[in-house]
């Protein structure tokens, strides 16, 4: 943690700003969304299509908002867009704590996602572009920030709701308007390196500029390629809590072995991801680092099928023990490759951007991954449903295995092209 600070307070006031924004960011996010379902079905008592709707309408105008964030962004410049997207989170979280109606509940889950869509695109843009020669290091630190803020806020969360789930909204809207207030006064105005060519991009108009990011060819394949490695964590939120659920029952044992999955994860990240960078740039290129993590990835579901192997105990300690140490495992190897590929993953973007339109390039690439994270997400929904079927419980762990190595060699084979280190000047024409 003293590297942590000490390369913290290294940093240009901006980007310390922008690391505590996202840590407080995340804070106010996940003290409420990890409550919401029950608040919806228990307290208001909707029906479950209704809340799988107002859930599946935050998650779609986020994740299908992202390419317009990011394009607002480089148009109009970082900071009003962070600003924008905090007064609506505000708006939004607040407004989810005073109404009871299904218009009211949608459009204030359309609005909390839809503000993520206008300030994430825009944060790791100005992120990269004020960190400079050193941003990879900055989004390691980004990263600590990131999952402190996930680790702590449903702990706030589960104080607050345990009093009033309204509160909690209340709360979390306070933090977002308390932030958007610092990021007015303090936060510097930042546009992106290409605020030369802003004129002639606004002649140009909002489809040509998407159409020149679109034949960035070597931005989009190495986007699909990453598409993997987020299907890959996302499963500490969908795959290994069922796994601990299946074996350790729903019970109090279960519920502590799937808040130590949350806690290993957030604590690896936090306690190591500066080392970590610091190892990866001193011995590997940015390439080989993302293959590298990938591999990571895919081997972390190596323990939950060498389990499947074992004979199952009737109950005690032993059943406990397989139900929450493999999964455990697979936790702690998913965030060490989070780790090592991350921060080259946000430099790859932007040097595959060409250091031009920055946050559309983050936009389309959270687009794309966030389209793939759910079709990876019922994909691996369906084969869990099958697998516990048909009693091949080895398949869906072989089958992440299969994808993570499958990415790590699609990106070896954009890393021996040279696909991963495209320049300013390869990026001119289609971004013109």
């Amino acid at each position: 943690m003293k590297t942590t600070l000490t390369q913290f307070r290294s940093y240009d006031r901006s980007v310390r700003l922008l690391l505590a924004n996202q840590f407080t960011i995340n804070l106010g996010f996940y003290m409420l969304m990890p409550y919401l379902a029950q608040h919806l079905s228990g307290t208001l008592g909707l029906a479950g299509w209704l809340v799988g709707l107002v859930l599946g309408v935050r998650n779609f105008s986020q994740q299908g908002m992202f390419l317009v964030g990011g394009t607002l962004a480089d148009r109009f410049g970082y900071k009003p867009l962070i600003v924008a997207g905090c007064v609506l989170r505000t708006v939004g979280f607040a407004t989810l704590g005073l109404v009871d109606s299904v218009p009211a509940l949608l459009v204030a889950s359309a609005a909390t996602g839809f503000a993520g869509a206008l300030f994430n695109p825009a944060v790791r843009a100005y992120l990269a572009a004020d960190a400079g020669e050193r941003r990879v290091e900055a989004f390691a630190l980004f990263n600590v920030f990131y999952q402190a803020g996930i680790l702590l806020g449903p702990l706030v969360g589960m104080l607050l709701t345990g009093v009033d789930f309204r509160l909690t909204c209340l709360v979390s809207a306070a933090v977002f308007a308390l932030l958007s207030i610092v990021q007015i006064r303090a936060l510097p105005a930042r546009r992106g390196n290409d605020a030369g060519d802003r004129g002639s991009a606004a002649e140009d108009g909002i489809v040509t500029q998407w159409r020149g990011v679109v034949r960035n060819r070597a931005f989009l394949l190495f986007s699909t390629a990453m598409i993997g490695s987020y299907v890959l964590t996302f499963q500490v939120y969908l795959a290994l809590p069922l796994e601990v659920r299946r074996l350790g029952g729903d019970g109090g044992s279960g519920t502590v072995a799937v808040a130590l999955l949350f806690a290993v994860s957030g604590l690896t990240t936090i306690l190591g991801q500066t080392r970590v960078t610091a190892w990866c740039r001193e011995r590997l290129s940015p390439g080989q680092a993302l293959v590298r993590g990938l591999l990571c990835m895919g081997f972390a579901f190596v323990p939950l099928l060498v389990a499947t192997a074992l004979p199952v105990p009737g109950g005690g300690a032993g059943r406990w023990l397989l139900a929450a140490v493999p999964p455990m495992l697979a936790a702690l190897l998913l965030a060490l490759g989070t780790m090592i590929a991350y921060p080259f993953e946000m430099d790859t973007i932007v040097r595959l951007s060409g250091d031009r339109l920055v946050a559309t390039h983050y936009g389309l690439y959270n687009t794309i991954c966030g389209v793939g994270i759910t079709v990876g997400n019922l994909l691996t929904g369906a084969v869990l449903d099958a697998a516990r079927e048909a009693g091949m419980s080895a398949l869906p762990w072989l089958a992440l295995l299969v994808l993570g190595l499958g990415c790590a060699a699609s990106l070896h084979g954009l890393h021996r092209a040279g696909r991963l280190t495209r320049t300013a000047a390869d990026a001119q024409p289609a971004a013109t």
